[in-house]
């Protein structure tokens, strides 16, 4: 909610709904091991009464120690040494179901530490997905110290342990479509692809490959807009 270039964006309408609650409704074959991670320093509660209305598990933490909020959730709600924890961040209103249990199934079933779905390995920036073990998450939470380990969660876990990753390559380069609300432009751009599917909600990730290849407009809205740095 205390987004700096674009405030409140989880809870802007889409889709007869809000951001967040589409991301739920791609999400829900998980949502009995959804936790919404939100803050503790007011703003979030609209969030606390949808995850209420919604029966979505929740955990109040800190605004700015992103990590800790993390690690903190994890705890309260039994995580042990050997629980796959899932970071996915809640301004990814086109994310995919099937991508992500391709994610968990990969940690839960190799010996990768971490294991990433992302724009680095050619997929579009809005699909993010990343898989680590409590115990790693419980490492980095106790030793990293800087601003950006602290907020960014996953940043520092290569600086505290020799760790094995594993990132699931798209098989093109991708990474220029902007599937994420970050600014206005890409709201526009998404209820723009929302638009273009008639506001449903079911397609899959192949389906809207397909369907951004053949309309090059739709990911031209937001091309211009840079993402920010850490």
């Amino acid at each position: 909610m205390t987004s700096t270039r674009l405030p409140g964006k989880v809870l802007m309408p889409l889709c007869n709904s809000t951001v967040l609650e589409v991301m739920l409704e791609r999400l829900k074959k998980f949502k009995s091991q959804i936790i919404i991670a939100t803050t503790n320093d007011g703003s979030e509660s609209p969030i606390v009464a949808l995850c209420q209305k919604k029966n979505i598990k929740y955990y109040q933490g800190s605004t700015d120690d992103v990590l800790a909020r993390y690690y903190e959730a994890a705890v309260c709600f039994g995580a042990t040494s050997n629980t796959t924890v899932v970071r996915l961040t809640s301004d990814c209103p086109l994310i995919d179901a099937e991508l992500t249990q391709q994610v968990i199934e990969k940690h839960l079933h190799s010996g990768f530490d971490i294991v990433n779905l992302g724009p680095h390995s050619g997929y579009p920036r809005g699909l993010d997905c990343t898989a680590f073990s409590f115990s790693l998450l419980e490492k980095t939470h106790q030793l990293a110290t800087s601003k950006a380990d602290r907020e960014h969660v996953t940043l520092g876990m290569a600086k505290f342990s020799s760790i094995a990753t594993f990132s699931f390559a798209e098989g093109e380069s991708l990474e220029h479509w902007r599937l994420t609300l970050d600014e206005p432009d890409d709201y526009t751009a998404i209820k723009a692809i929302y638009a273009h599917f008639g506001n449903k909600l079911d397609f899959s990730y192949p389906e809207l490959k397909k369907q951004l290849k053949e309309k090059p407009a739709l990911t031209d809205i937001n091309k211009h807009v840079n993402q920010k740095t850490v």
